[in-house]
């Protein structure tokens, strides 16, 4: 080393440049990996608390919409991800600390799956990791994202993906982030063919349109469109209560919306409650149970639909939290309800009291991958076995609950076979006294519904979370 080498003063320390946008995203995925939060439910916060702490100036509505898609991003697309980064590694994914590894990626999400320049999305992330990990392990995270940075994600696909004809499931997996499980249950579902299982697993991960309900007698389709303008909304393509949201944006700062008198809801559910009130009734019509009304969505359409007619709509939730959230959706209902905090399975009315029953059932929640991303890491194929006494005990009860000739809706937001006709057929196997209704008709144009009785909607074929239908009619 030269004498002048030597007496060179060492560079002063710099500090790291702290990044809002980036350290709220990556908040966010520490509270989804350590406390199994929702994005959904941890994005607001963290949003609201960055515009009071920067500012308007400094966090504005980009900055808002950079951190959303560097959050839901990054979880839609972890599964291809964590391949590509397991080969740029030389150690097991699971020795990589979790938050490294949600530094990690979040800057392999900039840097393919984002227009992020490759300089600015390497750099950026590097200075995340000073910030939260400190400049030994932001050194690491360096290192990996130069070497991810030297493909495109085409070119990482390559490398990272089996080919098809070895192992279709995990081919599919990894090139569309997936795990293996739930790629074989979605194939199962479909019936086969490798077009449709590609379409909707690319669906599963593309972010979802926002779409509002006006809630009938208490506002209408014309009046959501007109508060949101012609550049912001268009009508819904299914329910005759539906408007889009083309821009996204904040449905909570509507007045209609803050009013009660329409909500976030998408087309699926709105479908599934109609196709419930639509459905042929044989007698009565005055009575009408949601027995799984949390948090509220589908009895407040109910309620609306149930006060045109005259009828009375009870609400019964099993978790008292959620059962408040009910009572706010209904709050307004112009026509007579009742929310119970009440278990299903065992419940508290009589036999044979109702008109109309629905019963959206607890499930994997697998028909929502869109919306919440994170749930296809976190379910695990066992859960399945958890939920199927439960569903068949609701859809049993739900039966007994219906009069003669009355209407039961069993929904779940699930495609999965084993919490959709595995459970219609078992319960009407062992219960007798009921039938199938064909529930395509109360689906009024909408295309690709199968050849029934009960009905399967898809993101990739109808631009809905994958609601699942069996409506049958009690017979003796």
């Amino acid at each position: 080393m030269s004498e002048q080498a030597r007496r060179r003063p060492p560079r002063p320390h710099r500090r790291p440049q702290k990044d809002p946008v980036r350290i709220l995203a990556f908040e966010a995925l520490r509270a989804v990996d350590e406390r199994d939060a929702y994005a959904n439910l941890v994005l607001p916060p963290l949003l609201k608390r960055a515009r009071e702490k920067e500012g308007p100036d400094k966090f504005d509505g980009r900055d808002a919409a950079l951190a959303t898609e560097l959050v839901y991003g990054t979880l839609r697309r972890q599964g291809t991800y964590d391949a590509v980064i397991a080969a740029c590694v030389d150690r097991p994914l699971r020795e990589v600390d979790p938050p490294v590894l949600d530094v990690l990626s979040l800057g392999a999400h900039q840097l393919l799956g984002t227009r992020i320049p490759t300089h600015a999305a390497v750099s950026a992330s590097v200075e995340l990791a000073r910030v939260v990990l400190g400049d030994g392990r932001a050194k690491f995270v360096n290192a990996v994202l130069r070497k991810i940075a030297q493909r495109d994600l085409d070119s990482w696909l390559e490398q990272v993906a089996p080919p098809y004809e070895e192992d279709a499931e995990d081919h599919l997996a990894v090139m569309h982030s997936h795990p293996r499980w739930v790629v074989s249950a979605l194939w199962d579902a479909l019936g086969g063919g490798r077009a449709g299982i590609e379409d909707l697993l690319e669906a599963d991960n593309e972010r979802p349109e926002v779409t509002l309900v006006a809630r009938p007698g208490r506002a209408t389709p014309a009046e959501l469109l007109d508060v949101l303008g012609e550049e912001s909304g268009l009508p819904g393509r299914w329910s005759p209560y539906a408007v889009r949201m083309a821009e996204g944006g904040e449905p909570g700062a509507l007045a209609p919306v803050q009013e009660g008198r329409a909500g976030v809801q998408d087309e699926g559910s709105q479908l599934v409650a109609i196709a419930l009130a639509d459905a042929p009734l044989e007698g009565p019509d005055a009575r009408w149970l949601d027995g799984c009304a949390g948090p509220g969505g589908k009895a407040a359409l109910l309620g609306a639909l149930a006060a045109e007619r005259g009828a009375a709509l009870l609400a019964s939730e099993k978790q008292p939290h959620r059962a408040r959230l009910v009572e706010r959706a209904l709050a307004g209902n112009p026509g007579p309800y009742q929310v119970i905090a009440a278990d299903g399975t065992r419940p508290p009315w009589r036999p044979g009291t109702f008109d109309r029953v629905l019963m959206d059932v607890p499930c994997s929640g697998l028909g929502a991958l869109r919306r919440r991303p994170e749930a296809r890491w976190r379910r695990r194929p066992e859960d399945l076995e958890g939920f199927a006494p439960l569903q068949r005990g609701l859809l049993t009860e739900a039966l007994a609950a219906v009069r003669v000739g009355g209407v039961v809706g069993y929904a779940t937001c699930s495609p999965h076979l084993a919490e959709t006709r595995a459970v219609v057929d078992d319960v009407l196997k062992k219960t007798g006294g009921a039938e199938l209704i064909d529930a395509r008709p109360m689906f009024p144009g909408v295309p690709a519904l199968g050849d029934g009785p009960d009905i399967q909607l898809w993101p990739h074929l109808h631009g809905t979370d994958a609601m699942y239908l069996a409506l049958l009619r009690r017979t003796a």
